[in-house]
């Protein structure tokens, strides 16, 4: 195989320039280069719709098919987390009410026992305070009854002064004794 010189080269294409431009037609919408065009467009096109349809389009739908599936399966595992977050929930309103309840059972017997216990203090405390009460009454009425003694003696010495001083007339302690007994007799009556 000989190559051409490259000025042969350049003068052939030179010349099929000159040619063209002599027709002034462009190119491809040149009618007598229609049939060549068709016949490379029809094998291209039969190659680009093969090379589609066996390789670039199966991809393709295999593609949106694996986003579809991985879309449900996001869905679904959401929507299971979503009933498993509601089931936590609801288990954690559910121990928090049992243990309000427990709570409150336990402030109750709490109350109850704290009830009980303060009422058998205060039961023995009143029972104590009425034994000191019964004790203070019964001395007070002691000391009463020895300054009343006392009084209606300090009372018959005084009448029997009085009567002898005012009237100057002796009494004896008896007798005044008599009239104070009699004096109070009336009094609390």
């Amino acid at each position: 195989m000989t190559h051409a010189p490259h000025s042969e080269v350049a003068q052939h294409v030179a010349d099929a320039a000159a040619d063209h431009a002599d027709s002034g037609v462009f190119p491809p919408f040149d009618p007598t280069y229609f049939a060549s065009q068709l016949f490379w467009l029809t094998i291209f096109f039969v190659i680009l719709y093969v090379a589609l349809d066996r390789f670039i389009l199966p991809k393709i739908k295999t593609t949106i098919e694996d986003r579809r599936d991985r879309i449900a399966d996001d869905l679904d595992a959401a929507a299971q987390a979503k009933a498993d977050a509601e089931a936590a929930g609801e288990a954690y309103e559910k121990s928090l009410a049992e243990a309000r309840t427990k709570a409150h059972v336990i402030a109750a017997d709490t109350r109850k026992a704290l009830d009980a216990e303060i009422a058998k203090e205060t039961a023995g405390v009143e029972a104590e305070l009425a034994t000191k009460q019964e004790t203070a009454e019964a001395a007070i009425r002691k000391a009463k009854e020895k300054a009343f003694s006392e009084v209606r003696g300090i009372a018959t010495t005084a009448t029997s002064a009085a009567v002898a001083a005012l009237a100057g007339v002796d009494v004896s302690e008896a007798d005044a004794g008599k009239a104070v007994d009699g004096l109070l007799k009336a009094k609390e009556a």
